[in-house]
C-alpha cells in the first residue's frame, strides 16, 4: 500500500492513539500489580494498530461493540483517558462511576457501546445498531464489531454474520486474531486457519490484513466501511496480530514460552513497524514523533493523578443507575 490520501495528521493521529493505549496499558499493569486496581484486566498491549486503524475511519456518530480486552478500542474511538483510568481504579468519576471496572466501560456519546465480559457478546449488539441505522433511513452511519478469534466459534459469530448479511446491514465484524483464546492456541480450537474464510457461509466479501500494521488495517477498513455507507451491506476483516501479555494481568502463562512472546515483539510490533515505516519514509521526523511522546506522557500522568484523587462511590450509590426512572409515553 502506498501513501496516497494519508494525511501527516492522520499519521500523527495514528502514532498519538496507539502510543497512548501502550502506556495506559503498561501503567495499569504496573498498578495493578501493585494493588491500585481491582477486579480483572486483560491488556490490549500489541494489538492497537487494530483498534486505531479501524477506529480513524469512523465518525464520533458511528457504533462499535468490544470485548473484555477493550482498553485500546475505547481509547481508539475517542474515549477520555482520565474516565478510562478512573473507572478502573472504581472511582466515581469512571465511565460507569466506578462500577463497571474493566470490563465494562462504555461512552454511548462517542458511540462506544461497550466493553463486554462475555466472549462473542458483541456480535448482535453491533447487528442491532446496524439495524438502528437502517432503520432510521437517511442515517448512513456504520457499526464495528470488535472480536477475537476464540469468539468466532461462538454461536453468536454465526447468528450475527447470517442476520446482518440477510438483511444487509451497514455493519464491519473485524476479528483480532490474537493467536490465542484464553490459553487455547488457534490451532487447537480451529478448524480452519483464517477466519476470513468463514464469511463465505454468508455470502460476505471479506479481508485478511496484517493487524500490527496501521496502514494495512486502515485501508482495509476504509473499503469496509465505505461500502457500508453505500448501502451494500456487511464485511468481514481478520487482522493477524498477536496477544503479547497474558490473558489477563497475573496469567502464569504455562501455555506458552517466554521466547516465543519475546520474538513476536521483536518482529511484529506495531509501534516499532509504525516506526521503521514513517522515519523510513520520512513521513514523520524525530521532532515530530517527540513532540507526540511527551504529550502522551503527560496524558497518562494527568490520568493518574485524576484517578488517584477521584472519590470512591458511596455505599448507597450502588442502588442507583439500576433501573429506569421515567418512562416516556408513546402514546
Amino acid at each position: 500500500m502506498g501513501n496516497k490520501g494519508i494525511s501527516k495528521e492522520l499519521i500523527k493521529h495514528w502514532y498519538y492513539k496507539m502510543l497512548l493505549i501502550r502506556r495506559f496499558e503498561e501503567m495499569i499493569n504496573e498498578k495493578f500489580l501493585a494493588g491500585d486496581i481491582p477486579g480483572f484486566v486483560h491488556l490490549y498491549i500489541g494489538e492497537e494498530a487494530t483498534g486505531v486503524g479501524v477506529c480513524s475511519t469512523l465518525r464520533k456518530s458511528d457504533y462499535i461493540t468490544s470485548t473484555h480486552r477493550g482498553h485500546g478500542h475505547t481509547i481508539a474511538k475517542g474515549a477520555d483517558v482520565k474516565r478510562c483510568m478512573a473507572e478502573l481504579y472504581g472511582k466515581r468519576t469512571g465511565y460507569c462511576k466506578g462500577k463497571g471496572g474493566s470490563m465494562h466501560i462504555a461512552d454511548f456519546g462517542i458511540g462506544m457501546l461497550g466493553a463486554n465480559g462475555v466472549v462473542g457478546g458483541g456480535f448482535n449488539l453491533a447487528v442491532g445498531a446496524a439495524l438502528a441505522i437502517q432503520l432510521r433511513k437517511n442515517d448512513d452511519g456504520v457499526a464495528v464489531c470488535f472480536f477475537g478469534d476464540g469468539a468466532s466459534n461462538r454461536g453468536t459469530f454465526h447468528e450475527g454474520l447470517n442476520m446482518a448479511s440477510v438483511w444487509n446491514l451497514p455493519v464491519i465484524f473485524v476479528c483480532e486474531n490474537n493467536q490465542w483464546a484464553s490459553t487455547t492456541p488457534l490451532h487447537e480450537a480451529t478448524a480452519v486457519t483464517d477466519i476470513s474464510v468463514r464469511s463465505i457461509s454468508y455470502a460476505m466479501p471479506s479481508e485478511m490484513v496484517d493487524g500490527n500494521d496501521v496502514f494495512a488495517v486502515y485501508e482495509a477498513a476504509v473499503k469496509a466501511v465505505d461500502r457500508a455507507r453505500r448501502g451494500e451491506g456487511p464485511t468481514l476483516i481478520e487482522c493477524k496480530t498477536y496477544r503479547v501479555k497474558g490473558h489477563f494481568v497475573g496469567d502464569p502463562e504455562q501455555y506458552r514460552t517466554r521466547e516465543e512472546v519475546m520474538a513476536q515483539m521483536e518482529s511484529n510490533d506495531p509501534l516499532k513497524k509504525f516506526l521503521e515505516r514513517v522515519l523510513g519514509e520520512n513521513l514523520l521526523d524525530e521532532i515530530q514523533l517527540k513532540e507526540i511522546e511527551e504529550q502522551v506522557a503527560v496524558d497518562i500522568e494527568e490520568a493518574v493523578k485524576f484517578a488517584e484523587e477521584s472519590p470512591f462511590p458511596k455505599p448507597e450509590e450502588a442502588f442507583e443507575d439500576l433501573y429506569v426512572e421515567e418512562v416516556m409515553s408513546h402514546a
